[in-house]
């Protein structure tokens, strides 16, 4: 079982939306992604931004989303930046 749950990592992620706003993630797809994203830049060199018990970039990249150290981006924000 993967710890944190992918409800779990929901949760932290929406949790900042304010009441009536659309949601930052609605789906498990998005929650890897954007995992998939920040350890793809964790192997190529970024430093985590956490220490994770394995060290593995995965494991690294899902707990910097569970702590909120790293936030996802809409499209329309990714656009901006």
């Amino acid at each position: 079982m993967i710890h944190p749950s992918y409800a779990d990592l929901m949760a932290v992620v929406n949790s900042e939306v304010e009441p009536g706003e659309e949601k930052v993630v609605n789906s498990r797809y998005s929650i890897v992604l954007a995992t998939a994203k920040r350890a793809r830049q964790i192997i190529d060199g970024s430093t985590p931004l956490v220490k994770s018990s394995c060290g593995k970039p995965l494991s690294s990249a899902v707990e910097e989303l569970y702590q909120s150290k790293i936030k996802i981006l809409g499209d329309e924000e990714e656009k901006e930046e």
